[in-house]
């Protein structure tokens, strides 16, 4: 179906007003473009990792490298969908200064937005699929692997990071009943 902005509503999920950007803990979400099963399969309680959820766990590990401001923390790559906690450790404040203008001393900071660390991670892990497919035989997604959006959520406290670790954790003995899970689909 064609976008009709008469029809499709998109809307926000983000805070307003929130700068992703500062330091703080983050819980994210991210899946699979309709639900696909592409990364492997639960076998009694535990996710078996095909090459391809391998190589989504390898590039989630390489975020840490590619952007100095984060640390990464508890992750989980399941069936059709990724969990993982990040947390930005403080955008370096020091302004990198713009060449092009000599009136000020003006810039931006240096730590990057959350968005822009998903942005690189989907981009990533997309490439390697496609490698993947054309290298390996790995089985084609349609259109996009990943959804256009991702679901995020600020954690708040030690109480809350503890919930989320557990739930991470334990995502795999839970997927019989989780949502993600094309069985619980409605209409499947």
């Amino acid at each position: 179906m064609t976008y009709n902005p008469e029809i499709h509503h998109r809307r926000t999920i983000r805070l307003r007003d929130y700068d992703y950007s500062q330091a703080g803990a983050y819980f994210l979400t991210i899946c699979i473009q309709d639900r696909e099963c592409l990364f492997g399969n639960v076998v009694n309680g535990e996710m078996q990792l095909h090459e391809a959820g391998k190589a989504i766990q390898k590039w989630w590990d390489e975020t840490a490298i590619k952007f100095k401001n984060i640390e990464l923390d508890e992750s989980v790559v399941m069936p059709n969908h990724f969990h993982g906690v990040i947390f930005i450790v403080g955008a370096d404040l020091s302004v990198c200064p713009d060449i092009n203008n000599d009136d000020k001393n003006k810039g931006e900071h240096t730590g990057s937005p959350l968005h822009k660390i998903v942005q690189w991670f989907k981009t990533m892990t997309t490439n390697e699929y496609i490698r993947g497919i054309k290298l390996f035989d790995w089985p084609p997604f349609n259109g996009k692997l990943w959804q256009r959006n991702y679901y995020e959520h600020i954690i708040r406290n030690d109480a809350e990071m503890s919930k989320i670790r557990e739930y991470i954790l334990n995502n795999p003995l839970q997927w019989d009943s989780d949502s993600e899970n094309p069985k619980n689909q409605k209409g499947l």
